[in-house]
């Protein structure tokens, strides 16, 4: 069994709560194929992480906590990547507004964006002496082609691998990797779960096609969903902070929206 959980907002939709609840209710190991966070936003977290030599963000933190086997999170997410601030009007290598990339964990390696900015912390604690560096958008593209890619298949051969699942989206981006074929998908937001048949929704993500972002041809949620009609819509439950930080309590909280989920999936 399969299962996408994937938000209807670029942020805070509720993705990560929802997916590690959901890893809890069916026995699944949760995944993050791509993920990301921002050094002065989120910099409780990347501190913690790059003190140990590692990069990875929360999101992984907490799928990998949720999933069978106590895996890493960077077994879960082969891609991480780290943005900084940028004020005024320089958007940088990738045109992102307000916001630079610093440099990409992919697997065990990194690029470094060669115009970033790369905090002091991070060239103290991870091994950048080997990086590749990157300076303009078409080295990235090529990178991305050789080492990228390269990742994006070992982990897609690991989500194949696994008899449970679950397979969590970046920010409103409809599917977060490409040729794995999802038995349904619950599409989150604050208050309520639209519950998919993964067929239909990969059928709508076709009809759709893809639209620049990042440098990538992809869909997002809102443009898919107007193409696919859920066969449930489930109303999520306020939780405070040390629910959403205990899966056993969200699989007790969200339990209709999972049961809708597993439903879709074996029909």
């Amino acid at each position: 069994m399969r299962l996408l959980v994937a938000g209807d907002a670029r942020v805070d939709a509720g993705k990560t709560t929802f997916s590690t609840g959901l890893c809890e209710y069916v026995g699944a190991t949760g995944f993050k194929p791509r993920a990301g966070n921002d050094y002065w936003f989120d910099h409780d977290d990347y501190q913690r992480a790059v003190e140990q030599g590692r990069l990875y963000g929360k999101d992984a933190k907490r799928l990998a906590a949720a999933s069978p086997g106590s895996p890493d999170p960077e077994d879960l997410n082969p891609l991480h990547r780290l943005w900084r601030p940028s004020p005024g009007s320089d958007s940088g290598m990738l045109g992102a507004s307000h916001r630079r990339f610093v440099l990409d964990r992919v697997g065990d390696e990194y690029v470094v964006n060669a115009n970033a900015d790369v905090p002091e912390s991070a060239r103290e604690h991870l091994p950048l002496d080997d990086a590749i560096v990157v300076e303009t958008l078409a080295d990235l593209n090529e990178v991305m082609a050789a080492r990228h890619t390269a990742e994006f298949e070992r982990i897609r051969e690991e989500i194949l691998s696994r008899d449970r699942a679950v397979v969590e989206s970046y920010a409103d981006i409809a599917l977060p990797i490409q040729d794995v074929a999802f038995d349904a998908v619950a599409v989150v937001e604050p208050e309520r779960a639209r519950v998919y048949g993964g067929e239909r929704y990969a059928k709508a993500c076709a009809v759709v096609g893809g639209s620049t972002h990042e440098g990538k041809l992809e869909e997002r949620v809102s443009d898919v969903l107007s193409y696919c009609d859920p066969l449930a819509t489930v109303g999520l439950p306020a939780l405070g902070s040390d629910a959403r930080a205990d899966p056993e309590r969200v699989a007790d909280a969200y339990e209709v929206a999972y049961e809708a989920v597993v439903t879709a999936a074996l029909s």
